[in-house]
């Protein structure tokens, strides 16, 4: 009886090295799922160039060619001008259109802006714009008494 039961002593240490290990690999999964569940909140971050391979147009479009035209001016334009550009009619269904599709894309925050109603500029624009205009906020800050604000 003595290697029945050291047999069995050998099974159950076994069996307990098995469920030991299926709680590593169960504990292993939930960990993995966890990090799953934290990367899908965060927002996605961009890398260098991907953005742009990921937002790129097709040559062509008619949102294409109103970045294009936009890149030549410089400067966000009203959506008159923009049609203007495009060589396209002023009439309703074109500037709802236009207006329309570069909507999409600043809901979404690529490529276009809105920096006004009905006036659309470029992304790669408004960050330009926006660190010389905080200079010209802070002007005029040194003119305000003491005890403004108290």
């Amino acid at each position: 009886m003595g290697a029945r039961e050291s047999l069995q002593e050998l099974i159950d240490q076994k069996r307990q090295e098995i469920e030991s290990l299926q709680n590593s690999l169960r504990d292993a999964q939930t960990y993995i799922q966890a990090l799953t569940d934290a990367l899908r909140s965060l927002p996605k971050e961009s890398v260098p160039g991907a953005s742009e391979a990921r937002h790129d147009l097709r040559p062509g479009t008619m949102v294409f060619r109103v970045r294009e035209v936009l890149r030549e001016r410089g400067e966000p334009m009203h959506i008159s001008e923009i049609l203007a550009g495009l060589n396209r009619p002023m009439d309703k269904g074109n500037r709802v259109s236009v207006s329309g599709s570069l909507a999409a894309y600043v809901r979404n925050g690529h490529i276009f802006t809105r920096p006004k109603p009905n006036t659309f500029g470029l992304v790669e624009m408004a960050s330009g714009a926006a660190d010389s205009g905080t200079e010209d906020a802070d002007e005029g800050l040194d003119d305000l008494p003491d005890s403004f604000g108290t």
